[in-house]
Formats: structure tokens, sequence, C-alpha cells
């Protein structure tokens, strides 16, 4: 068990080191969380603007809110129930189809643009433009979850990256997935955005925007949910792509 007073050393050595972020997990899992009040990270001053990156969304069900509301009422009775983690459902028949889905749109220096996504199979490319590659769709929330790669060796051709999050099909529900995006550097510390905010109506998410600025590569906390899809996302950014209905191929 770490004492207090090692703690508090950590804490006043990562003070002096740089701005302080919120961390998840101990040493050998240690991660920077982008919050609203520390939103922003350089990668380039960490060290982490070149090789491979990877993108990551995991989701899984949240317990129902009926559920959270009985276990506040006995917590009046029993006061340490309260601090246990909430229980997850499993995807079962009676729980809401929701199939979440990591994407990108990507605008280069030379001015083209595009969508990296599993609608429409546009799964990119890792060695060409646009140096980003989408390998997988999870459709149940499996653990692996999502992932894009970001080929970091050219990151000069890369004006800007904006990573969302929609809903496929189903209900609307981000009110009842608890996801995670995470961004998976060559070096340095995963850093973590969490879409935990109540949005029961939203179909889709903008999560990160990721943007070139005069050579450095930064990373910004979006987390801006609309009621549409991509294209009320394109609007809200300025992207300027044209849109239309797209459908998933259905896996035999």
């Amino acid at each position: 068990m770490v004492s207090l007073w090692e703690n508090w050393r950590r804490g006043v050595g990562m003070s002096r080191r740089g701005p302080k972020f919120d961390t998840v997990g101990g040493p050998s899992t240690y991660a920077v969380e982008l919050t609203k009040r520390h939103s922003e990270l350089s990668l380039t001053k960490q060290g982490a603007d070149s090789g491979s990156m990877r993108v990551n969304l995991s989701w899984r069900m949240r317990s129902s809110d009926l559920d959270g509301r009985s276990r506040s009422r006995g917590s009046l009775r029993h006061p340490l129930r309260a601090l246990r983690p909430h229980a997850v459902q499993g995807h079962t028949q009676g729980v809401v189809n929701v199939d979440l889905d990591l994407a990108c749109m990507y605008e280069l220096v030379d001015g083209s643009k595009g969508v990296v996504q599993p609608l429409g199979n546009f799964l990119g490319d890792w060695n060409a433009p646009p140096y980003v590659k989408l390998t997988g769709d999870d459709r149940f929330g499996s653990p692996s979850g999502e992932t894009i790669y970001i080929n970091l060796d050219h990151k000069d051709e890369i004006r800007r990256l904006l990573f969302f999050v929609y809903i496929y099909d189903g209900t609307p529900a981000f009110d009842r997935t608890h996801a995670i995006v995470s961004i998976f550097p060559s070096n340095g510390p995963r850093v973590e955005v969490g879409l935990d905010e109540r949005a029961p109506q939203a179909r889709s998410c903008a999560v990160l925007l990721m943007e070139n600025v005069k050579g450095e590569l930064r990373v910004r906390r979006e987390v801006r949910y609309v009621y549409g899809f991509q294209a009320e996302l394109d609007r809200l950014y300025g992207w300027g792509l044209q849109w239309g209905r797209g459908y998933k191929t259905q896996k035999v």
C-alpha cells in the first residue's frame, strides 16, 4: 500500500514537471485524462508526435437509472454500499440495442478532406493519404473495441483530425452506455476522454480534435453531443463535405 507521504511527494514531483492533468491508474496503467478543466495537450511537447498512434473506442452498457435510484435509497441504511462501483448490465435482449461507431473526419494540408468510418466502408489508408486507417467494427461492445491508426510520420501533411462517435442504429442511448476514447501514442502515457455526460437523445458526439498548429501537434477534448449524424458535426466544425445515407455491410 502506498503511504500518504509517498502520494504527496509524487504529486509535488508531477506539479514541478508540467501542467496538472487528471491521472488514471497506477504506474503500469498510467493515463492522462482530458477533462473540462484540463482539456488540451501537446503531443509534440510530450515527444509523442511521430510513429504509430492508435485511437480506441471501448464501451459497455450502464446499469439503469432505476437501479441507481434504488441503490441511493438503500445507502441511507447501508452507507458503505454507496462506495461500491455501479453494476454493468451485459448485452442481452432486455437491454437497449445500441451500436457505437468510432470515426474520423480529416483535413490535409493540401486541402483534401474526407472521413474514415465503417459506414460506406471508408476505411482509410496507412501508407497513403489520409494516413488514417480504421480496423474492425465492434457491434457488441467487446473489450477490444474499435481502433483507428494514425501514421504520424506524415504529421506535416495533416492539418486536423476530428474523432467522433455515433450511434449507427437503434435507440439513441448515450445515457445508457459508458464509453471511453483513448489515444495510445508511440511515446508516453495514453490519453483518455470519457463520454459520461447524460445526453439521451443525442446520436453523435465529437470527442477529440487533433490539430497541427505551426508544426505542433495538439489534441483537445470536445465532447459535444448533437442530435443528428455526421452532417451536423460537419456543419459544427466547418468541414464542408457532402453527406448521404450510408449502410454497413451485413456480417454473415
